[in-house]
């Protein structure tokens, strides 16, 4: 008789427990950059705005390394059960991967697409100090010196932007990688590389100075940051189509009412004026979607990235 009393008291706690809404504890919000940047404050103000809408603490949690991939490795050996979300973009749902011959997860298996955030900004920079006041006039300031120019590089959306511009421009210049934005920005300011892709933390303040130039914006329309930059198809090449995008993920087979319930909550966090204005001026430009199309821009995005990894003959880690 005790045992069976005990048996149906495990069924009932059991059952209550299941019947508990979602989400009823905190919830952890992976990141896989370290404080600083763009996407550490990005990720923050959309998780504390998340918790207002879910009514649970949502705590962010740095797991850096590997641009980005260290993160969402973690996430993706998580329980699926909505207490571990990650914040993902380009850098690790493709960059990361696509650069790899052994990539240590699948962003299109791995991981269940909640929504988008927002698309990053970026920059085409010059010193101040180049003659080219437009991106046509550095095209042809590059033209009339083949091999003579440096481009540098902080992060591998950098790396395959400049590889479309270059191919769609008809340019040859040599590449410095560099190991992130920060050690690049002081030599591109002193001229020592002639131009560089560089996110709005990085590069804003230098061009409002006047130290850079921004000839035009890694975007499909102007910046309210910088109104008076072109957009690439505007200064005359439509070929370059890299974005930097970034939104909400859990790990495979996340339920599906847990999908709908952060979906609901996610756009609506994109669409409070206060979180607009929070992300643009990190240089984020908010904008949600359907978990289906957030997979359609991660998969169309992997392939863009492996193309042009493959065009460019670059060497796989």
């Amino acid at each position: 008789m005790r045992l069976l009393t005990l048996a149906l008291a495990a069924l009932l706690f059991a059952s209550s427990a299941a019947a508990q809404p979602y989400p009823s504890k905190p919830i952890r919000f992976v990141v896989g950059f370290p404080p600083g940047g763009s996407a550490d404050p990005t990720a923050r103000i959309v998780g504390a705005a998340l918790a207002e809408q879910l009514g649970q603490p949502v705590v962010v949690e740095n797991r850096p390394g590997g641009d980005s991939a260290i993160g969402a490795e973690y996430v993706s050996r998580q329980a699926p059960d909505g207490y571990t979300l990650f914040f993902g973009s380009n850098s690790a749902m493709t960059a990361a991967v696509a650069l790899k011959k052994a990539p240590l997860y699948d962003p299109l298996k791995d991981f269940t697409p909640i929504g988008l955030v927002g698309r990053a900004t970026f920059f085409f920079d010059v010193p101040a100090t180049e003659p080219a006041k437009t991106l046509q006039e550095f095209i042809a300031y590059a033209r009339a010196k083949p091999g003579k120019l440096n481009y540098g590089t902080g992060n591998p959306l950098s790396i395959l932007s400049n590889v479309q511009i270059l191919n769609a421009a008809g340019i040859d210049m040599v590449h410095v990688p560099y190991k992130g934005e920060g050690p690049l920005t002081p030599d591109l300011v002193a001229g020592r590389v002639q131009s560089a892709i560089l996110s709005n933390p990085a590069g804003i303040e230098l061009v409002k100075s006047g130290r850079l130039r921004a000839l035009a914006v890694l975007a499909d329309q102007r910046s309210a940051l910088l109104p008076e930059v072109p957009t690439f198809a505007e200064a005359g090449l439509p070929q370059v189509t890299v974005r930097q995008w970034a939104g909400v993920y859990g790990p495979a087979k996340l339920p599906r009412e847990i999908v709908g319930r952060l979906n609901k909550e996610v756009t609506a966090v994109v669409k409070r004026p206060d979180v607009v204005a929070k992300l643009q001026s990190y240089g984020y430009a908010a904008e949600s979607s359907t978990p289906e199309r957030m997979w359609e821009i991660n998969r169309d995005d992997l392939v863009l990235w492996k193309k042009l990894i493959a065009d460019a003959n670059l060497a796989l880690e």
